[in-house]
Order: C-alpha cells, then sequence, then structure tokens
C-alpha cells in the first residue's frame, strides 16, 4: 500500500465516502461513523437491513471511548485482552449513539484492529470506521480488491492490500451474557 493511495482515501472517508480495504480475513466496507449519510449509503451497497447494527473498528481503544458507555476495570481488562486482534465485542453504547450503529439497541460491537491498513486507515482519519465484510448481503465476502469492487458496485474507493490471512470472519462476543455470537 503506496503513501499516497492511504492519505488518498483518508481524504476520502473525511469527505463521506464509502471505502473497501482489506481487513483480518475479508474485505471490509467502511465509512465515517458519525456521517448518517454514508453509513446509510453504505447500508444499501450491501443490502443489510439498518436494524442489525454494524461493528465499529479503531486502531486503538482511545478511538471507541466515545462510542461506549462506561465500562468497569475488570470488563476494560476483559475485552482489551483481545485486542488488538480479530475479536469484536458487544458492548454498552454511549447514550447518544445513533441508531444506524446499533441497530436501536443499547449496545455496539467494537474491535480494535489488528490489521495493519485497517488500523493505518482509523489512524490517518483520526476516527474509528463502520467496517462489514464487502459483499452483498448473504453473499461471500470480498477476499481480494477486484472481488469488492465487483461485488460492491457504488463502493468509491477501493484500497488493495492483502487480508490478514483469517478464512473465517472475527469472532464476536457479547460482554452482558459472555456469550459468543459468532465463531471465528
Amino acid at each position: 500500500m503506496s503513501p499516497f493511495r492511504l492519505r488518498e482515501t483518508v481524504r476520502a472517508l473525511r469527505h463521506g465516502a464509502v471505502v473497501a480495504y482489506p481487513t483480518e480475513a475479508v474485505y471490509g466496507l467502511g465509512c465515517n461513523p458519525l456521517d448518517g449519510d454514508a453509513v446509510h449509503r453504505l447500508l444499501a451497497i450491501k443490502g443489510r437491513a439498518p436494524a442489525k447494527g454494524v461493528i465499529i473498528i479503531a486502531a486503538d481503544f482511545e478511538q471507541l471511548r466515545p462510542y461506549l458507555a462506561r465500562l468497569s476495570d475488570e470488563q476494560l481488562c476483559r475485552v482489551q485482552a483481545d485486542w488488538p486482534g480479530p475479536v469484536t465485542w458487544v458492548l454498552p453504547a454511549a447514550p447518544a449513539l445513533p441508531a444506524w450503529l446499533t441497530g436501536g439497541r443499547d449496545t455496539v460491537a467494537v474491535r480494535v484492529t489488528g490489521h495493519p491498513i485497517a488500523a493505518a486507515l482509523c489512524r490517518g482519519a483520526g476516527m474509528p470506521l463502520v467496517s462489514t465484510s464487502a459483499n452483498a448481503a448473504g453473499r461471500p465476502p470480498a477476499r481480494t480488491a477486484l472481488q469488492a469492487r465487483l461485488r460492491c458496485p457504488g463502493v468509491d474507493l477501493v484500497l488493495a492490500g492483502a487480508t490478514g490471512g483469517r478464512r473465517k470472519p472475527t469472532e464476536i462476543r457479547d460482554l452482558a451474557s459472555g456469550q459468543q455470537l459468532r465463531a471465528g
């Protein structure tokens, strides 16, 4: 990934773009989580119902803090033990978090990514990103830049790079129940 291409993608994200980029297992679709128009456009490209909510990824926990309700020290230690890495946690959402992120629930799915390109996008943009697999709902996710472009017409930019090599999507765990919601 060239520094120029990274800067171009960061600039596009800051201006409401929906981008595709490599993550731990597949290509993701991302945008600014607080830009409702961008998030709704991303959901339309994917054919995903807003009531499902989305995952938010970040380069570090500090980028996620404004999106979360206060966690106890014990909860924080439990969650941070898996980060950075391929584990998404469903955590209590900050009270004013938009429904387009939470699906109308009082929780939000978040991850501190261990993928260098995804983390660089978050760092460069100075914000976390919505992150959902680059595919139409119910179809196989893209594992290459070309597949992302072909499977997601309407995406503004594709940042090419290698995925993290995982065969399955990231694991999802629920903090409140302790349940594994999706195996990784």
